[in-house]
């Protein structure tokens, strides 16, 4: 009877803690609270591979967390930084970072003997947090109060649910001097007409809300705030709403600056955003590349972009990408044209192109995604048109509907592990193939008088290149440094004790040659941070 009980009670217990992980498994995004203790549950369980800090903390109160994945000395190795949430309404950027994280932690710890990780989960709470707020809305800035329309009034103009579904639509009004017409593939979405089609406008169309300030424009001064993404100093948008005052005015964006500027053994910046390089690389313009301002990617940069770009596709197998490449006050042009790193950017997922009968996509997005949300039976992808009173427009006809934010940026949660898997399979690529210095081909012979001459390749392994060639230009990256440790019985005859190299191109060697007077050891060191840093010792003939 008594094992009996215990066989119940155990199996009773086996069942709650299987109920209870049924219950909790995740179907969605994670808010801050949430996202910040499962990044801290990671942190722990991995406490000798990982360490959690707070990079600074955000005029709403909310904390910027750095991860930092690496075995041994973080900063003695060639790194890969990931930053994630410089787009607000790009709530998958975080939950990739998070996943990439838990995924190489989990499953493929050896790679950090080799490459450092410094992961930016979220850049961007406060925006965020709008998508788990009461009234969903799309917002992309932080908390600071901001005058978008510089009227001298602070957020007297924010949005308005109309139709009390909890979310910001749009507004249709009928009204000939409108500028719209309904899509004619799809009368739920609205286009502007095309006068040289000879379409005249029958609609306006404009984001859900009340003209609060009776100034004409509808909520163009609510929540506001700093958007991180237009606060770099690369095209900086001057005077445009969400770009602050000046360039890297915000906490966040200075804190992440310094830090940056400080990890010398970062060799290429992994961006989860809006832009993209990596489906699409960035094609060279001469033009653009001999301005006082280089506005276009440098000849051998695009070259590697396009290698790069290739085994991004093999790996995750996208197709179809947007192209979009950066809008002035970006992290990622930043990183490339401002930083001079490998500076590579994608949003991780796109609505893909769906076909109809006659094996034709819909060239208008809203329609193609509105199409494959249907065949992926998702049944919250568009709120219907309903006509409403509009206090603004009396007596005309006014109806609140569309497809929500965040929709057609982020997938359904179900979606993001395979997103993410994927995406670490090709972050796992850049450290196999990251610049990698040693020293080969070491020789040495004594050639008389006590003389020995010392030969040897320096080496980079890697299939990347040391340096970009922006890096080159910058003048900001270390340079390779090949150098002899000698002792006061030792002299150099011929060659140099200290050598700066700016580049090796990748799988290529440069060799170096010496001849040396004295007896005993001499130490031989080549490497920047970036690349790591390789010795050998010699003893003298």
């Amino acid at each position: 009877m008594f094992y009996k009980k215990q066989a119940i009670t155990l199996f009773s217990g086996l069942l709650f803690c299987f109920t209870t992980v049924q219950i909790s498994a995740q179907t969605d995004y994670s808010n801050y609270s949430k996202f910040s203790q499962r990044l801290k549950t990671l942190q722990s369980q991995n406490a000798s591979n990982s360490k959690l800090e707070t990079l600074t903390t955000t005029v709403g109160g909310h904390k910027i967390w750095t991860l930092t994945l690496s075995k041994g000395d973080a900063k003695n190795k060639p790194a890969i930084a990931i930053v994630s949430g410089v787009d607000g309404m790009h709530i998958l950027g975080p939950e990739m970072a998070l996943q990439i994280a838990e995924n190489i932690l989990k499953n493929h710890a050896d790679v950090l003997e080799k490459t450092t990780f410094y992961i930016f989960p979220n850049m961007s709470p406060n925006a965020t947090e709008n998508y788990f707020s009461a009234l969903k809305h799309g917002n992309n800035g932080n908390a600071k109060s901001t005058d978008d329309d510089r009227d001298g009034e602070f957020n007297e103009d924010p949005f308005d649910d109309l139709n009390k579904d909890g979310i910001i639509t749009f507004i249709r009004i009928e009204d000939p001097t409108g500028n719209y017409i309904l899509h004619k593939d799809d009368n739920r979405i609205l286009v502007k007409a095309n006068k040289n089609k000879g379409e005249v406008g029958k609609y306006k169309f404009l984001t859900e809300g009340i003209d609060n300030d009776k100034d004409g424009n509808f909520n163009e001064d609510g929540k506001g705030g700093i958007v991180f993404n237009k606060n770099f100093s690369y095209k900086y948008p001057y005077f445009k709403p969400g770009a602050g005052e000046h360039p890297v005015s915000e906490k966040e964006n200075r804190a992440l600056l310094d830090y940056l500027y400080e990890q010398w053994n970062i060799f290429t910046i992994v961006t989860l955003g809006p832009e993209n390089n990596l489906s699409t690389p960035l094609k060279y313009n001469a033009a653009g590349a001999k301005k006082r301002v280089v506005s276009s990617i440098l000849k051998e940069d695009a070259a590697l972009n396009k290698f790069i770009s290739d085994k991004y596709n093999k790996i995750t197998g996208t197709k179809d990408a947007p192209v979009s490449t950066g809008k002035g006050g970006d992290f990622f042009q930043w990183s490339y044209f401002h930083f001079g790193k490998l500076a590579l950017s994608t949003p991780g997922w796109w609505v893909p192109k769906v076909k109809d009968a006659d094996k034709k996509s819909a060239k208008n997005s809203s329609i193609n995604y509105l199409n494959w949300a249907k065949q992926e039976n998702i049944n919250n992808a568009f709120v219907d048109w309903k006509p409403i009173n509009h206090p603004n427009f009396p007596n005309q006809k006014v109806e609140v509907g569309g497809i929500p934010p965040y929709k057609m940026i982020n997938p359904p949660y179900n979606m993001v592990a395979d997103i993410s898997k994927k995406h670490t399979d090709f972050i796992l690529e850049l450290a196999k193939i990251q610049p990698s210095i040693v020293l080969q081909n070491l020789t040495s012979e004594a050639v008389g008088n006590d003389i020995t001459r010392i030969s040897v390749d320096v080496h980079n392994q890697g299939l990347l290149p040391t340096h970009t060639e922006m890096g080159k230009k910058s003048r900001w990256l270390r340079k390779i440094k090949v150098a002899l440790k000698l002792t006061k019985n030792q002299q150099i005859i011929s060659g140099r004790e200290i050598t700066l190299v700016d580049s090796i191109d990748g799988d290529t060697s440069q060799k170096f040659s010496w001849l040396i007077k004295g007896k005993g050891n001499i130490t031989i060191e080549a490497g920047t941070s970036h690349t790591g840093i390789d010795t050998a010792t010699v003893k003298l003939k």
